[in-house]
């Protein structure tokens, strides 16, 4: 199934859980990052908050009237946030980034450069950012490698890190995709699953200036054991026919 075409609509997409503290700043850069767009939405999907996150969602949307806003009534986890988003999303390609200020908005404009660019026999569903240089803790940092080097030998997705935050990917591939909780470590090997191009591009990667990390080690390597046995099994047993007309 190839996408449709990049028209110059946009829909971002953010989860976000007890972010109060980033809200404002990162809402505005995003904004300001897409006023070349033909139009544009910022979609923040609150996973449950209970510190001012939703104040500060309200605030700020009377200010930049991009931003909608969706709430989940208790903490759901990342990834069901995320297909909560896609599904309120209004246009056809979708891009996420983490809602702690670490990801650099200004680089989704070159990620669509590079969308735009792309032939229709290229398929590309999927632009994932690369943090080349990350800007975290030396902890954090050993086991996104241990991690994203196990994932890569066991699900051959050639992509050097599914952890980032920033992508951009067609909607309607999304929402074929199958769900699960903590799918959105796993999106380039489902998209390729599905028949799709994928292609990694390096991005910004920026400390933490507000606030604190909401996963831990045992978050992001441990559990991820589990799910990468379940997404493993999953690839091996996809079937893609060729269909002829008629």
């Amino acid at each position: 199934m190839v996408p449709t075409p990049f028209d110059g609509r946009l829909s971002v997409v953010v989860p976000v859980r007890n972010e109060a503290e980033n809200i404002e700043s990162l809402v505005r850069e995003i904004a300001a990052a897409l006023t070349g767009l033909a139009d544009f939405e910022i979609v923040y999907v609150d996973d449950g908050s209970d510190d001012g996150t939703v104040a500060e969602l309200t605030r700020v949307r009377a200010a930049i009237p991009q931003l909608r806003c969706v709430r989940h009534a208790r903490s759901c986890g990342q990834s069901t946030a995320i297909v909560t988003g896609v599904l309120r999303a209004r246009f056809a390609w979708i891009a996420t980034l983490d809602g702690d200020g670490q990801n650099d908005p200004a680089d989704i404009p070159l990620l669509l450069d590079r969308l735009r660019a792309a032939r229709p026999d290229e398929n590309l569903q999927m632009l994932a950012g690369w943090r080349a240089k990350r800007q975290d803790s030396w902890l954090r940092r050993l086991s996104s490698r241990v991690a994203n080097g196990v994932r890569s030998r066991v699900l051959r997705d050639n992509t050097p890190d599914t952890g980032c935050g920033l992508k951009v990917f067609a909607r309607d591939t999304f929402l074929r995709l199958p769900y699960f909780d903590h799918m959105h470590r796993f999106l380039p090997a489902l998209v390729q699953r599905h028949g799709g191009r994928v292609e990694s591009v390096v991005v910004n990667h920026r400390p933490r200036a507000r606030g604190t990390s909401k996963y831990g080690l045992h978050d992001r390597l441990w559990v991820g054991i589990v799910d990468l046995a379940g997404v493993g099994w999953l690839m091996r047993r996809a079937r893609r026919p060729e269909v002829i007309d008629g």
